[in-house]
């Protein structure tokens, strides 16, 4: 416990790494005080029956990523949604486009310019959803919450105009983050909105479980126990990794490669078990959204049906549908993010080869059959992770705290805090101090 202490106040020595953090956790704060500011013209008093409707179902999964906002009928209601599924349009687009293909191998310039297309197809998602949130408005909260009219022309056009800029402002919140303070923003606005919930979420299953007599508090004990085992998997689901070893060799006369007769000098390529991360789940959860949304707008009896069994978010179809597209999304952000062609290209020129495979095309074959073999059971695990919440919810676990055993909240939690840790240990290591899971003394002064 001393040397973690000790390590805390290393990072605080940093003047960087601290400003760094205080700029993080004062736009978090910013983002969690817009999340309960109410849209000007609602009365905050009489939305009881949003709050009802984002107690269940895929409402309590857009208002936990959005941090309570969506309930709250905030400035913030739609929260980053919009941004991330203009990512999603982005990058699913960006594989049969070729003006896209040859932005995302433009290197800084052309991520640039794709950053730009996004943030303009945000703005253009947002206009269209924002005329939906109102009208979820119009339909779960009475006419008396209106304070400037139940059908205004201008209250309408305010609160879009008002909910995009608040994603527009959300956006910015998380990308100034990354750039100038620490972790993904993104990921971070999102984290923080829904660890906004879990101690509400707690409280709730203990008052079931010993309030009511359900259980008592060896249930809670037992619960809790099996939440941290959940908590290790992920962490072991993010942080494993496949070794490849590598060979350097040095180039004779004749132009091929042999051994290095002074020791070979053998290194390894680090393949991570799920290199995509968290995106494969919050990609897969923005699309989730779809079916309800676009089977709610018919009457006929296949599009009610096919809403409820997508409004049920512990149902089979909602969970089967759910790890079909974490799979697919975790393969696709795998093949987007590790360029196995480049890391071939890079090894070939370095003088290093992977031992028994010819440098070059064979290399870049080899390294993409390890990482599509590496990649199946880390996206088989990610899914399993991610419907969990629906197992523990059908062995008695209520909603709100069923939701934390995994799926979207846990595993974007997890993977965001270690994200975020492994950005304070590289500080850390860079001014010779030990990282945050280790001694926290000086290596310099050590030395």
């Amino acid at each position: 416990m001393k040397n973690f202490i000790d390590t805390l106040r290393n990072v605080w020595k940093i003047e960087e790494l601290k400003n760094r953090i205080l700029f993080t956790l004062g736009l978090l704060l910013v983002y969690r005080f817009g999340a309960h500011v109410t849209l000007p013209g609602i009365d905050a008093t009489q939305l009881g029956g949003l709050a009802g409707q984002t107690n269940k179902g895929i409402g309590s999964i857009l208002d936990m990523f959005t941090g309570g906002a969506f309930s709250k009928a905030s400035v913030f209601a739609l929260g980053i949604m919009p941004y991330i599924s203009a990512s999603i349009v982005v990058q699913l687009m960006g594989i049969a486009i070729p003006y896209l293909q040859k932005l995302q191998k433009d290197g800084e310039s052309g991520r640039k310019k794709l950053n730009q297309i996004t943030r303009w197809l945000t703005i253009g998602i947002t206009l269209l959803q924002g005329p939906g949130y109102i009208y979820n408005l119009y339909r779960t909260v009475p006419q008396s919450a209106f304070l400037l009219g139940f059908d205004s022309f201008s209250f309408l056009f305010s609160s879009v105009l008002i909910l995009t800029t608040g994603t527009i402002f959300a956006m910015w919140l998380g990308e100034k983050i990354t750039d100038k303070g620490i972790g993904n923003g993104i990921s971070l606005l999102i984290m923080v909105g829904i660890l906004a919930r879990l101690p509400q979420a707690l409280i709730q299953e203990f008052q079931s479980r010993v309030t009511n007599n359900n259980g008592g508090l060896m249930i809670i004990v037992l619960e809790i126990i099996l939440w941290l085992l959940v908590i290790i998997a992920c962490i072991l689901l993010v942080m494993a990794i496949r070794k490849i070893p590598v060979q350097y060799a040095r180039r004779t006369t004749a132009g091929d490669f042999e051994q290095d007769i002074f020791g070979g000098n053998r290194q390894w390529i680090p393949l991570k078990l799920n290199a995509a991360g968290v995106m494969p789940i919050i990609f897969a959860q923005a699309i989730m959204f779809i079916p309800a949304a676009l089977a709610g707008i018919s009457k006929s009896d296949a599009s009610q049906t096919i809403a409820g069994a997508f409004s049920n978010i512990f149902g089979l179809w909602y969970n089967l549908v759910f790890a079909s597209l974490i799979i697919i999304f975790t393969f696709f952000y795998t093949a987007i993010t590790v360029p196995t062609n480049k890391m071939a290209d890079d090894l070939k020129r370095s003088g290093g080869f992977i031992p028994g495979v010819k440098p070059g095309i064979e290399t870049g074959d080899y390294l993409d059959k390890i990482m599509s073999l590496v990649t199946f059971p880390g996206a088989f695990f990610l899914a399993l992770i991610a419907i969990f919440p629906a197992i523990v919810h059908n062995l008695g676990v209520q909603q709100s705290w069923a939701m934390f055993y995994g799926g979207t909240s846990l595993i974007i939690m997890v993977g965001v805090a270690i994200d975020t840790i492994q950005q304070i240990n590289s500080y850390l290591l860079n001014k010779e101090y030990d990282g945050l899971m280790k001694s926290g003394k000086n290596r310099r002064a050590v030395a």
